[in-house]
């Protein structure tokens, strides 16, 4: 029954809320009465005096001292004793003093914040009684000579507000406020030339008045002796001299030189130093009268006092004196090592405890100051707990993640708070925590994801991987049970091709994959245990097929399977490098296996043409000979980067014709535009001949009579109208044409890469519907009709015509 009771008090510790948000904040008159109430805190907590009593209600401050102490019959907060805002927080604009409202069963606390009010319960002091100015007779009115500020201990509207001279007179008056880095000034102004001979010497009195209720005030006694002559006073290099010393320096150190120059000579230009530091009666700094030197004086405590401001006076020979300030601020040196006070700390802990239950609550603090008193807290092992942050320097250890007492049953914490300081002191606290025993772990993979590599055409039933997923249980519980999860995104490419073990969680391919149908595939494999009820886990697998090289080139360019195949026309005076056609082919693999070469297998004239390598483009390598065969024939090999490699032939033929214009597209039928016409040199030279022995024949008379009844459906150009002639005198002679021939050219769209101009009729005085020659009186030919005009048989390049349109020349 004990136990059950401490597990319930333990349980309803945890989950009560631990700080309130907001502070609760009172405010107090300094030097108030011992006993002054300040405020209900009681009621202000939302708590009654009896629940403070039951639950050990105390304050809890950041510096150990009590200002404050609780009744708890009542529930008030009042004043424990003598509250001095001066000697608590010196000079800061505002004075609270805060500490914690801490209560037990459960653990709560409150953050109270006091303010501490001024009150107008000290004059302003000058540091000197009495200051005695020699000033020349012939100093300017608006000659101003520097006083010591009055200090009051006071603040805000209870500090200096004005200064006033008394009794008045005409020669003075005097000036005050603040400068450029917000140093306040004192200062006498003369408004008036003095003479000695007149009044040698005057005395009067500054008054410094605050603006309390009533006000205070204080006085300095002002002596003047007016001098005839030292028309320089001393001067000093800088009116703020700063410097920095470290608060572990030893005595005697030099903090700084101040230096004042005077441009009389003699004795009116010896200089004294005299040191005078503001505030404070106890001087830490001394100077060196002759040479400036302000040298330390008794050690330093930064945490006492962060700067010193002094006043240094320059007086010469002859009386008269500069004033300059320095400010000493001084360097912390980390010489606190943090404080870990605990608060409350729970242990035993079951082992589903949920992750943020709170295990321990303790605070941190360092007397030291910027980095040297910033305070990071870390634990050593973050596994299983963690450090919270709660309130300021509070924190909390937490637990982050279930615990297991199979594996741990007791954690020792070692939680370090170190300070930022060089070298960091450090202060290390350890947390003994036991775990009561509950089974709640599940599997776990070794890996977030899997990813698995198959190549295309695989084997039935291949191995390509395993999945591992290990239970830190025993027993039943850590019995491992592995399956292919039945749902699957949309998004995700899957197939029924992959299976995994149950028992070992190896994954196979069922059925040999083609890469260019399945390139990856993704599934989800789950792990359970065979607890009650079962844990499981879920893991992502996925299949990556690599490429084989099983796909030669195709030629899409020029198209292989047409029938007649095209031909590239290139001019005889075409020059090294002239394109004449491009090959392209594709490959249906991927990577190095897609990666195509061009290469010139065969061809009529190897050394005529070149092939690019990398883009299949089809050039002249040189220029154009008359040896060169009219009709050349190319065989382009296309082939893969693959091992080993694959590859595809293209065919195409290439016409090297002197000259093409005036050709002219006939309007025959399609069939005809279809047909290969490919120019030879031997079907040019045939041409020749027949038209010469045409024009010599004795049928020409027949043959004329017989075009003269038939329209031409097609345009027919004679070539070279020079050669025909001399060619066909030779054929004729030689009698090497054995019977009339008609020849026609026909042009059709098709791909090419030079333009070519029409050639003029080469028989003029031939009529345009007449184009056959030596035919004889007993035969007719039949021939498709001619267009009526040249503007008909034009094409739409304004008389130029590609080589890609010259589709064939054929003979009948």
């Amino acid at each position: 029954m004990a136990l059950a009771r401490q597990v319930l008090c333990v349980s309803a510790f945890l989950w009560l809320p631990l700080a309130r948000a907001e502070p609760i904040r009172y405010s107090v008159a300094e030097e108030a009465e011992s006993g002054s109430v300040v405020g209900e805190l009681a009621e202000d907590a939302g708590l009654t005096p009896a629940q403070l009593s039951a639950r050990r209600a105390r304050l809890l401050s950041e510096d150990g001292r009590q200002h404050f102490r609780l009744e708890s019959a009542s529930g008030r907060l009042v004043v424990a004793g003598r509250l001095d805002r001066e000697e608590l927080c010196a000079q800061s604009a505002t004075c609270m003093l805060p500490f914690e409202l801490l209560l037990s069963n459960p653990l709560q606390f409150f953050r109270v914040e006091v303010t501490l009010e001024d009150i107008n319960d000290h004059s302003p002091i000058f540091s000197d009684e009495r200051v005695t100015f020699k000033i020349l007779e012939r100093s300017d009115p608006g000659s101003r000579f520097p006083l010591e500020v009055a200090q009051d201990l006071d603040i805000g509207s209870n500090t200096v507000q004005e200064y006033r001279i008394t009794p008045e007179n005409e020669y003075f008056s005097v000036s005050y406020g603040s400068g450029t880095n917000d140093d306040k000034y004192l200062e006498l102004v003369l408004e008036k030339s003095l003479d000695r001979e007149e009044q040698a010497e005057m005395g009067f009195r500054v008054m410094a008045v605050d603006g309390g209720s009533p006000p205070k005030s204080g006085t300095i006694e002002i002596s003047i002796t007016v001098l005839d002559v030292n028309d320089n006073a001393p001067i000093f290099t800088q009116d703020r001299y700063v410097g920095k010393v470290l608060e572990n320096v030893p005595e005697g150190s030099l903090v700084l030189t101040v230096l004042a120059t005077d441009q009389d000579e003699g004795v009116n230009g010896d200089i004294s130093y005299q040191l005078n530091q503001v505030g404070q009666t106890d001087l830490a700094f001394v100077i060196d009268p002759k040479t400036g030197e302000i040298k330390l004086k008794k050690p330093l405590d930064f945490e006492a006092a962060r700067h010193h401001e002094l006043r240094v006076r320059a007086t010469d020979g002859g009386d008269l004196s500069a004033v300059c300030r320095v400010l000493v601020e001084v360097v912390d040196v980390n010489d606190n090592a943090p404080e870990l006070v605990v608060s409350s700390f729970s242990s035993p802990l079951p082992e589903n405890t949920v992750p943020g239950t709170v295990v321990a609550l303790f605070t941190v603090r360092d007397r030291d100051s910027g980095a040297n008193g910033k305070i990071s807290c870390a634990l050593e092992d973050q596994l299983f707990f963690s450090l919270r942050p709660a309130y300021k320097n509070y924190y909390e250890l937490v637990t982050v993640s279930a615990l297991d007492r199979e594996e741990t049953p007791q954690y020792m914490l070692r939680v370090t708070a170190a300070d930022a300081g060089s070298p960091p002191l450090t202060t290390t606290h350890t947390f003994t925590v036991d775990i009561s025993d509950v089974n709640d772990n599940a599997p776990v993979f070794n890996q977030t994801s899997y990813t698995m590599y198959v190549r295309e055409n695989n084997v039935a039933t291949v191995f390509v991987g395993a999945v591992s997923a290990a239970d830190a249980d025993v027993g039943l519980n850590a019995k491992v049970t592995y399956w292919l999860a039945a749902e699957q995104g949309p998004e995700r490419a899957w197939c029924s091709c992959i299976s995994v073990n149950s028992e070992n969680g190896h994954v196979f391919v069922l059925r040999p994959l083609d890469y260019e149908h399945l390139r990856q595939s993704e599934v989800t494999v789950s792990a359970s245990d065979a607890g009650s009820p079962p844990l499981r886990a879920n893991v992502t697998v996925r299949l990556v097929v690599l490429d084989e090289n099983d796909n030669a080139p195709l030629v899409l360019y020029p198209a292989q399977e047409s029938s007649p195949a095209s031909s590239e026309l290139v001019p005889v005076s075409a020059e090294a490098g002239y394109l004449i056609s491009k090959v392209v082919a594709v490959d249906a693999d991927s990577g190095q296996n897609s990666w195509l070469s061009y290469h010139l297998l065969r061809a009529t004239e190897p050394g005529l043409f070149s092939v690019g390598l990398q883009s299949g483009e089809v050039r002249l390598r040189r220029p154009v000979t008359e040896r060169d065969s009219v009709k050349q024939k190319l065989l382009v090999l296309v082939r893969d980067n693959g091992q080993p490699p694959l590859s595809a032939t293209a065919a195409l033929s290439a016409l090297l014709l002197k000259d093409f214009s005036d050709v002219r597209l006939p309007q025959g039928s399609p069939a005809t535009e279809d047909q290969d016409a490919s120019l030879t040199t031997y079907l040019i030279l045939a041409l020749v001949f027949v038209s010469l022995l045409f024009l010599i024949s004795t049928a020409v008379l027949l043959a004329r009579k017989v075009c003269r009844r038939k329209e031409l459906k097609a345009g027919h150009v004679l070539y070279a109208a020079d050669t025909l002639q001399s060619g066909l005198a030779d054929a004729a002679a030689a009698g090497t044409l054995p019977r009339p021939y008609c020849y026609e050219i026909s042009l059709t769209t098709g791909s090419g890469n030079s333009e070519f101009r029409f050639l003029k009729p080469i028989l003029p005085s031939l009529p345009p519907q007449h184009c056959a020659v030596g035919q004889g009186p007993d035969e007719e030919q039949d021939f498709p009709a001619v267009p009526a005009s040249t503007e008909d048989m034009a094409p739409d390049n304004a008389g130029t015509l590609s080589a890609g349109q010259f589709n064939a020349l054929s003979f009948n």
